[in-house]
């Protein structure tokens, strides 16, 4: 049986309940490609709409195979999701906001450990969002020819927009638990890049890459507000339901210790990467950077006691998750 790099077991003892074990802190950004479904699983999970407090779970990649293998008694299925409006990423001297984005995982754990499983194609979901001034604010003024040619172009307002949007670049890793649960400690390691997007830098100029990624560990500001709630099958709320939910809102995030690296494939052929390198100070080190994720919200669910379901309890979540999509 196919199981998840969990590195702790603890066979016949996942404690108590499993979600409100798991009460996992809010992570906005960031996740990679899982294995592969079929066409059809992955169809119809792309266009699900969950009833009830299984509604923000309508991307869990509950059919995934280690999702599917979870015992309930090792190894314990769960699906989380977390969501951020709005905030700001700062490159140097230069800050471009966030918008709304919505990360979907699923967790293979044992009550202390807990690996991610990504959702077919990306756990995050982002909205582009346009780069207050565009490419004037971007990159100009400058002393450079090149660039001063440039910035007279982009005075023309089609020219002028630049869109930004946040892509992974990697695998989520090193939950932390209790991280999540306080203030100050990362939570999470988010590889991630940003796309450009202008017709004189092109749609293909990014900051970072899988091979050089924007490295995030976000960590709360302040303590988050916690919430549970319990609920049946169908998403219905009652007392004592089988499955339940852990909430956890109200706190920002902060990183201000990661690094970015060169832009890549700004231009034709790239022959402006090294202006955008110029402009924004590139490679940046780290210290010279913040991430701020206003007002992080994220909520873990699954069944309030995974054991009970032993031996199939992953089999389970699932036929429950399918069975709550209309």
């Amino acid at each position: 049986m196919r199981r998840s790099p969990v590195t702790k077991r603890r066979s016949g003892r996942l404690l108590g309940s499993g979600v409100a074990a798991v009460a996992l802190a809010a992570t906005a950004i960031g996740a990679a490609p899982a294995a592969a479904d079929t066409d059809d699983t992955r169809d119809a999970r792309a266009a699900a709409s969950l009833a009830g407090h299984w509604a923000p779970f309508d991307r869990c990649p509950v059919d995934d195979p280690a999702m599917l293998a979870a015992d309930g008694d090792e190894l314990a299925a769960l699906c989380m999701a977390s969501s951020s409006e709005s905030g700001t990423m700062t490159i140097g001297e230069k800050t471009v906001p966030t918008a709304g984005t919505n990360l979907q995982l699923g967790l293979l754990g044992d009550g202390v450990d807990y690996a991610a499983v990504s959702p077919e194609g990306a756990g995050i979901q982002a909205e582009p969002v346009a780069v207050p001034g565009g490419l004037l604010n971007l990159m100009c003024p400058s002393e450079i020819p090149v660039l001063t040619s440039l910035c007279e172009k982009a005075a023309d307002s089609t020219l002028n927009r630049v869109v930004a949007t946040v892509e992974p670049a990697g695998t989520p890793t090193d939950f932390d638990l209790n991280a999540g649960l306080g203030v100050g400690q990362p939570i999470v390691t988010l590889p991630v890049k940003i796309r450009l997007d202008n017709p004189l830098l092109g749609g293909r100029c990014y900051i970072g890459s899988e091979a050089d990624p924007i490295v995030l560990r976000p960590a709360h500001t302040s303590q988050p507000t916690l919430g549970l709630v319990r609920y049946g099958p169908d998403g219905t709320e009652v007392a004592g339901g089988e499955l339940s939910n852990i909430g956890l809102s109200g706190a920002d995030q902060v990183d201000d210790s990661f690094a970015v690296p060169e832009a890549d494939g700004c231009g034709f052929l790239g022959t402006l990467d090294w202006a955008v390198n110029a402009q924004l100070g590139l490679p940046s080190p780290e210290g010279a950077n913040s991430l701020v994720l206003d007002a992080a919200s994220t909520t873990t669910g699954g069944f309030y006691t995974p054991a009970q379901y032993t031996p199939d309890q992953g089999q389970r979540l699932a036929d429950y998750w399918h069975a709550a999509a209309r």
